[in-house]
């Protein structure tokens, strides 16, 4: 799997620019560490359209989190990343060739509407509804940011749940923990044609943080589903042995 990640990934460098190859060069690697150090596993990725533009919305619960969603993706990703990020020597290259400035709290008009020209050109744009990481790991009531590019881009949202990011990379922790990390993209949130721009985003809003509470109530009853089969086994095992 990952020498066919690494093939696909050395196409894209070497057919795009400087920052380009950037990007896909340390989005290699670092998939590499995450399927090793963290065994990765990535669910559903299928559900992500492989171009246009479209808004992959999170939850957050830790700083890896963007770098977890841009190493499980297929697709090149573009974030919002705080506009001090852009300049700090050497880091403001880095963030540049994924990224675009926001300001902190409410988006600014002008970032909005760079978001909806991205996503227009066909860009996959990463967002976090919650507009900053959940403390206990609970989500959080989504902001309206989102919604609203959404409804002007009228571009469809694929929601996504990660999972143990809180533990590879805890609050205060300066160095990656051997936790494993799940990501699961669910299916595509998309505009009614008979909606208006208000409607779809009050809709969108609410339909993305539902979406991504289920996929989470979605892989705990998997897991629990896969006990109680393996505990059923065990039983019909020591049965077997008894008699």
């Amino acid at each position: 799997m990952i020498s066919n990640f690494c093939t696909y990934t050395c196409t894209c460098t070497f057919s795009g620019g400087l920052v380009s190859s950037f990007y896909w060069f340390f989005k290699t690697i670092f998939y590499i560490i995450l399927k090793v150090f963290n065994r990765l596993e990535v669910i559903g990725s299928e559900n992500v359209p492989e171009k246009g533009g479209v808004i992959v919305a999170a939850n957050h619960v830790s700083y890896l989190d963007p770098l977890v969603i841009g190493a499980a993706l297929k697709r090149r990703a573009t974030y919002m990343a705080k506009e001090g990020l852009f300049k700090i020597p050497m880091l403001g290259i880095f963030v540049r060739s994924f990224s675009f400035p926001v300001r902190r709290g409410r988006p600014q008009p002008s970032t909005i509407k760079e978001a909806v020209r991205r996503l227009k050109q066909g860009e996959l744009i990463v967002m976090f509804p919650e507009g900053g990481r959940s403390v206990d790991g609970n989500l959080l009531e989504a902001k309206r940011g989102v919604g609203a590019i959404a409804a002007i881009s009228r571009m469809p949202v694929v929601p996504i749940f990660i999972k143990g990011t809180e533990n590879a990379l805890p609050v205060g922790a300066k160095f990656l923990c051997p936790a494993k990390i799940t990501v699961i993209f669910g299916n595509p949130i998309g505009i009614d044609k008979e909606e208006t721009d208000k409607q779809y985003q009050e809709r969108i809003s609410r339909d993305m943080m539902e979406a991504i509470r289920n996929l989470n109530s979605k892989e705990l009853r998997a897991k629990s589903k896969g006990l109680k089969t393996f505990y059923s086994m065990l039983l019909v095992l020591c049965s077997m042995l008894i008699q």
